[in-house]
C-alpha cells in the first residue's frame, strides 16, 4: 500500500486532505490513483492512518480515513550513523539502507582517506536527505532520518552527547560485536552512535584517537567488507543483538 507523510494539521473529522504539491503528484500523476484506492498516510506524531480515496481535483485529494493508530515502525533504541563518504553511488545505497534499517540520523564525517573533499560532501548533503525521504515512504518508517551536514570526529563528539559510540575496526581487533553487547547490552532509549570508515580504512592517528577517547573498537568477523556492506552488516547485526538481549 502507498505510503506518504502528511501534516496533523490536515486531518479533520474523519477525512485526511493531501494538498501539498509534492504528495498530490506522486499520487495522482506518477501512480495514477484513482477514487477508492488505498492509500497508507503518517503524520508528524507517528500516527497511522488506513484511508480511502474518496475524491482527486485538479489541485487536491481527500481521503476517508477507515483506522488510525500510533505506528510501530521504529527502533526501541536511537541508532544514528557516522560514516565516511563514498564515490559513486555507494554513497546513496548507504543513505538508502541506513535508512530502512531505523537510523535517525547520518553523519558524514571526514576521515584522513575520506573518497570525498568537504566542496563534494557538501553539495550532496540534498541529495542524500531526498533519498531518505524516498527510502522512508517505501519502508513505512514513522518519520524521516536526518543527513547532516559533513563533520569530524572529534567535532561530533563534542557538539552531541551520545550514550555509546562504537567503530568497526577491521584488522585492529578481535572483539566482536555480539561478545560486546553480551558484556554490556543495549538498552531502551539509548543513543548509540556506529562509526564506519572509508574505503581505504582509518589512520593510525584515527586508531589512537578511539584509543584515547575510550570507544570500543570491534570486528564483523573474519571477512573484508567493502564499506557499504560493512555499513549494512553493522547496523543490522546491532538490531539483531538488541532485538535477542532485551
Amino acid at each position: 500500500m502507498p505510503h506518504f507523510f502528511i501534516k496533523s494539521e490536515n486531518v479533520k473529522s474523519g477525512y485526511a486532505l493531501i494538498n501539498d504539491e509534492d504528495n498530490y503528484k506522486h499520487i495522482a500523476k506518477s501512480l495514477r490513483s484513482k477514487v477508492g484506492e488505498k492509500l497508507l498516510l503518517i503524520d508528524e506524531n507517528k500516527i497511522q492512518y488506513e484511508t480511502v480515496i474518496e475524491q482527486i481535483t485538479n489541485r487536491e485529494i481527500t481521503a476517508k480515513i477507515e483506522t488510525s493508530y500510533k505506528s510501530t515502525r521504529n527502533l526501541d533504541f536511537r541508532l544514528y550513523l557516522a560514516q565516511s563518504p563514498l564515490r559513486s553511488d555507494a554513497q546513496s545505497v548507504i543513505i538508502e539502507k541506513a535508512t530502512e534499517l531505523g537510523a535517525e540520523a547520518v553523519y558524514p564525517i571526514l576521515t584522513d582517506n575520506c573518497s570525498l573533499n568537504k566542496s563534494v560532501i557538501e553539495k550532496k548533503i540534498a541529495k542524500w536527505q531526498r533519498t531518505m525521504y524516498e527510502a522512508s515512504k517505501q519502508c513505512e518508517r514513522a518519520d524521516i532520518p536526518t543527513c547532516e551536514t559533513y563533520t569530524t570526529l572529534d567535532k561530533l563528539l563534542q557538539e552531541d552527547s551520545f550514550d555509546r559510540v562504537i567503530a568497526f575496526c577491521e584488522r585492529r581487533t578481535n572483539l566482536t560485536l555480539h561478545s560486546y553487547c553480551q558484556n554490556k547490552p543495549i538498552k531502551k532509549g539509548e543513543r548509540v552512535l556506529v562509526i564506519i570508515g572509508p574505503e581505504g580504512g582509518f589512520s593510525d592517528r584515527e586508531f589512537e584517537f578511539f584509543e584515547q577517547n575510550n570507544i570500543p573498537m570491534l570486528t564483523l568477523g573474519d571477512l573484508i567488507l567493502k564499506a557499504e556492506t560493512a555499513v549494512i552488516v553493522a547496523l543490522g547485526n546491532i538490531i539483531y543483538e538488541y532485538s535477542n538481549q532485551n
